[in-house]
């Protein structure tokens, strides 16, 4: 999966998040860009971030690309008590 597309998420973008969220830190609740992860080969380094999986960068949700497809994820459920 890593490294040909970038990933739709559907987190709301942000520049920053919470410091005090370590795993899985949530975006605002609403916005006008989406959260895409990981970059692609096809980019330039400088536009990719080094080609990273935690890669983050936005664009608006109707926008497409060839580099770009989705990620496939759910929340955890809680351990049991």
């Amino acid at each position: 999966i890593v490294g040909n597309a970038w990933e739709w998420t559907s987190d709301w973008w942000a520049v920053h998040h919470a410091a005090d969220e370590v795993h899985n830190p949530k975006g605002p609740s609403s916005g006008t860009d989406k959260v895409k992860k990981g970059g692609s080969y096809m980019c330039h380094k400088s536009y990719c971030y080094r080609y990273r999986c935690a890669a983050r960068s936005q664009n608006t949700p109707d926008s497409s690309a060839s580099n770009l497809g989705f990620r496939c994820a759910a929340d955890a459920s809680p351990e049991p008590r």
